[in-house]
């Protein structure tokens, strides 16, 4: 048995060839690059739309850069209470705080729930630059309470 592993080459591998030519590394590293780049530019504006955002509220303007807090505040911009945040946590269900946070925020402006869905939900980065940016101004806090029509009158019982 050890003459047949002897004789086999298995010890006789050639580490150092390589199947990756000089031109595609250079292609790749400069896509990482620009893609890098693109990525901290988005970055930067959503800081700058969010920045504009909590200081219209009258909230801290730096409290943007910080990750959990600015969830946070932006919870006690709109009027929700604060453990929300761990609702966020927890699957579909973060869907469905995020939609009603993105409306109490539209509302929370003065703008209508189409702004809320399309500009808040679904482009963030777009509805926060027209909120910090352009002419919205911040009417303070209206959540409206979870369960709640938004527009008929309840019956009345007689």
């Amino acid at each position: 048995m050890y003459s047949l592993l002897a004789q086999s080459n298995l010890y006789d591998y050639d580490y150092s060839t390589t199947n990756v030519d000089s031109g595609s590394a250079v292609g790749l590293a400069i896509f990482s690059g620009v893609w890098l780049l693109f990525w901290l530019v988005f970055a930067v504006v959503a800081v700058i739309a969010m920045w504009k955002v909590f200081t219209k509220a009258g909230k801290p303007g730096w409290a943007a850069i910080v990750p959990i807090y600015n969830t946070i505040v932006l919870l006690e911009i709109i009027g929700r209470p604060v453990w929300w945040f761990l609702l966020l946590f927890i699957p579909f269900v973060n869907i469905i705080v995020s939609v009603v946070v993105a409306l109490d925020l539209a509302k929370a402006f003065g703008k209508d729930a189409v702004f809320g869905i399309v500009a808040l939900w679904l482009f963030s980065i777009v509805g926060m630059l027209i909120l910090g940016f352009g002419d919205a101004k911040y009417q303070g806090a209206k959540p409206m309470p979870l369960g709640t029509s938004t527009g008929a009158t309840p019956p009345v019982s007689q």
